[in-house]
């Protein structure tokens, strides 16, 4: 089945592409994990039991700029622009929970459902309930009719809000958190990661496809870097999984009430929102049933343990836990609109 996809912001479906590559990998099982230093170690997809050419039929389906990461080795990239920062968009979407994580293993923020409204905001009596997780779910509501929960909305300006929160718990920039939290740690290569203040008030994650693929890794490891463990597993386990119910409405139309002029991380308070129940989850799209498809798992040619961040132009990341194996692509054809 194809989700959906709402043309206005491109989101890249994983789809046939990945139908192309996963028959044609023979992917071949190691109990050794890597960590990468300054620079990713390097391996031959054979080495791996890897099919290269699979790799290479892939790379001219999806084209665009590409790192591929098996067992911590980089086993392929391609594309022109291996050192050029981009603008991840939505894909970005999972960093901000990767930060909120951060901070409840710091012990900034108690649990994923504590109340956003302690950090300062003036939330009318309908939203005085949004919890973090409403906002990494995309249920919160906030500028939509309904309360927290109950009902779906892909919704950028509780993004935004999400963002400028997380700005409160590390009395900090985005920028400055990130850099502390996890570009320094994870060693980024190209040196960047959220953007500066005057573009997109410094809450856009800017970097190059294979430093973007240390956020994934640092994912697929739940939260483990080399011998560190960054944030704690647990919050892999219980969050990192569809968290929107399969059977929760999508929030009626209705104008955007951003009250608090928050503004917006690039879309309205609802657009792209028929495909997130079952499916969302921590600003994931995760590879199961959901409430539009409840017959079929979202992407049938991938492992079912597959998921994904998705963002405008292309720029996704797939991993697969099962094969530990993660694709890191911008400027992508990941199929139709």
């Amino acid at each position: 089945m194809r989700m959906p996809c709402n043309s206005l912001l491109n989101l890249a479906i994983l789809m046939v592409s990945m139908a192309v590559l996963l028959p044609e990998l023979c992917i071949a099982q190691s109990d050794n994990w890597v960590f990468p230093d300054k620079t990713w170690s390097v391996k031959t997809p054979s080495e791996l039991g890897v099919d290269a050419a699979g790799l290479e039929k892939f790379s001219r389906t999806v084209k665009g700029t590409g790192t591929v990461i098996k067992d911590g080795y980089m086993i392929y990239s391609w594309g022109q622009e291996t050192e050029r920062p981009f603008d991840w968009f939505s894909a970005a979407k999972p960093v901000l929970s990767t930060l909120l994580f951060v901070a409840i293993t710091e012990g900034r923020v108690k649990s994923v459902d504590d109340p956003v409204a302690a950090w300062g905001w003036d939330f009318r009596d309908k939203d005085k309930g949004i919890t973090f997780r409403h906002l990494a779910d995309m249920t919160s509501n906030y500028a939509c009719k309904e309360s927290p929960g109950k009902a779906y909305s892909y919704n950028d300006c509780a993004i935004n809000l999400y963002a400028k929160t997380l700005k409160k718990v590390f009395a900090a920039s985005l920028i400055e958190a990130g850099v502390s939290r996890l570009m320094n740690p994870l060693q980024f290569q190209d040196g960047r990661i959220f953007s500066p203040p005057e573009y997109m008030e410094g809450m856009r994650v800017l970097c190059t496809t294979r430093d973007f693929a240390r956020i994934g890794w640092l994912w697929l490891n739940r939260g483990k870097w080399g011998d560190r463990q960054l944030i704690r597993a647990d919050l892999y386990d219980a969050c990192q999984r569809p968290q929107a119910p399969a059977d929760l409405p999508n929030t009626v139309k209705a104008d955007t009430n951003d009250y608090l002029e928050i503004g917006t991380y690039g879309g309205e308070s609802d657009h792209f929102s028929k495909s997130g129940p079952g499916v969302y989850g921590f600003n994931w799209w995760f590879n199961t049933t959901g409430g539009k498809h409840p017959d079929t798992i979202a992407w049938p040619d991938a492992p079912a343990d597959t998921y994904m961040s998705l963002g405008l132009r292309g720029n996704n990341t797939a991993m697969m836990p099962g094969l530990r194996l993660l694709v890191a692509s911008a400027n992508g054809d990941w199929g139709p609109n």
